[in-house]
């Protein structure tokens, strides 16, 4: 495992870097200028492929793992039913023979902390949720319980360490919210989405704008570090993999033009 980790370090710098460098690209190309800031920071996340570099690496991992590659869905059917609503789109999909394998979720947040942090924590949680009801409920017949992750790379500025006021207008917050930042906040979300086992693995990494085209990049807790989430997700394929046919039953699912997540 110690030379996998050394491997995909160098690809996780590598889907860092070109997550900045077509962040800027899609800015430019739809408009995003200085003057115009928050038109570009949206055309940025909405132009897609942005984190196309994470998705190859998952699956570079899940092939270093054993599972075949015919197995692994992204950009096209990647839809799952769900309890609380009809289906959802995540980001990338492990389906071996008709048993769901592992589901990941890929997230981003470049300033806007303040307008974006609750939607996104909500999404979180009600993605979570709502997979698991369906999988209690029958959806996924004949699969056992899948393995869920969430990956999150958040902007490291100055304004996310900021310590942020709450509003206590009735009941107190709870203490370690009180003077948190939005890293902390982050932090406090993954880890408990993860003590709860709303996710089998969670990652926080925090990559500067400045230098992030370079692949720089921290890990604010050795828990929600990658080689953490990588092992938790290694170590699913793995045991799948040791049960399937040695040949591909089918052609690859994953192209080098597939659209990355949102």
């Amino acid at each position: 495992m110690a030379d996998l980790s050394k491997k995909f370090e160098t690809q996780l710098r590598q889907a860092i870097a070109h997550f900045w460098k077509a962040r800027g690209n899609q800015s430019e190309q739809q408009g995003g200028v200085e003057a115009d800031k928050d038109r570009g920071d949206r055309s940025a996340v909405t132009g897609g492929k942005h984190l196309d570099g994470f998705l190859k690496l998952i699956a570079s991992l899940l092939e270093g793992a054993g599972l075949q590659r015919s197995h692994i869905y992204w950009q096209q059917k990647t839809e799952l039913p769900g309890w609380f609503r009809a289906e959802k789109n995540w980001d990338l999909l492990v389906v071996a023979d008709s048993k769901l394998i592992a589901v990941i979720e890929f997230k981003s947040q470049v300033g806007s902390f303040g307008n974006n942090f609750n939607n996104r924590s909500e999404e979180a949680m009600g993605s979570a949720t709502d997979l698991w009801e369906a999988y209690e409920k029958g959806a996924f017949k004949l699969s056992e319980r899948p393995w869920l992750g969430y990956l999150m790379l958040l902007e490291d500025s100055p304004k996310v360490k900021t310590p942020v006021k709450v509003k206590q207008p009735h009941f107190e917050v709870f203490p370690e919210f009180q003077v948190a930042s939005y890293l902390e906040r982050y932090n406090q979300l993954l880890s408990r989405l993860v003590r709860k086992r709303l996710y089998d693995a969670c990652c926080l990494l925090l990559s500067p704008k400045e230098t992030g085209k370079s692949g720089d990049y921290s890990e604010p807790n050795s828990e929600l570090s990658f080689l953490t989430f990588m092992t938790s997700l290694f170590a699913k394929a793995s045991a799948v993999a040791q049960l399937q046919p040695s040949e591909p039953k089918a052609l690859p699912k994953i192209d080098d033009h597939a659209q990355g997540a949102k």
